[in-house]
């Protein structure tokens, strides 16, 4: 579902029916984000670029924890259940990623992880909170200019994806949480419900695009 006429499958031509084609090959489904942002494909282009060239320099872990405190903060659902779903898939037991949802402070967590998603937080909620001291705190737990600098691009990056979904009214696509535990599905609805599923099917592990 979203606020604003998107094509059909049966309507979407050229470019669009292009990208539709792509997400039913790759995941059996058309994404609702990829709806909204085929009316401007060039922009879903530009941040997929962004994007990867940002996930490339990240240790995949920290990309994803950095990822799901920023959906945190926006009440992002859409993207809290993509990569929450990555956090299960890739790196913990479901129990895990719902605490880390929930209060990342005592989930068990390394201490520069824990400093990794406060930034992120930060950043999402008020980045001109921001002062040497944060900048430090990180260095002291090991990360280098560079890597902070990493996580603020991971941040930024997905306020501006997260803010058009949720203005757009997209809501996370069923498949997200159709085979979600049912607390960590509850946890990682942290704003707008997902889109219910009417099919059981599998989800492939990462979710690249988003």
């Amino acid at each position: 579902m979203t606020f604003i006429e998107t094509a059909t499958g049966g309507t979407a031509a050229g470019t669009v029916a292009r990208l539709y084609a792509e997400d039913v090959a790759d995941q059996g489904y058309v994404a609702n984000y990829t709806r909204v942002f085929a009316l401007r494909p060039e922009v879903l282009a530009g941040w997929a670029q962004l994007n990867g060239a940002i996930k490339h320099g990240m240790d995949l872990r920290r990309y994803e924890l950095a990822t799901l405190a920023t959906a945190r903060a926006l009440r992002s659902t859409y993207c809290a259940m993509a990569h929450g779903r990555v956090l299960r898939d890739r790196f913990y037991d479901p129990e895990t990623v719902r605490r880390i949802t929930t209060d990342h402070t005592h989930a068990g967590l390394t201490p520069a992880e824990v400093a990794v998603m406060d930034f992120a937080d930060q950043v999402a909620r008020d980045a001109t909170s921001i002062g040497p001291d944060d900048i430090q705190r990180l260095r002291a737990h090991g990360l280098s200019d560079t890597d902070i600098l990493d996580v603020a691009l991971a941040a930024a990056a997905r306020c501006f994806f997260s803010t058009v979904l949720d203005a757009m009214g997209a809501q996370a696509d069923g498949a997200l949480s159709e085979d979600l535990e049912p607390p960590l599905r509850a946890a990682l609805t942290v704003g707008r419900a997902p889109q219910p599923s009417d099919r059981p099917r599998a989800l492939p592990a990462v979710q690249e695009a988003s």
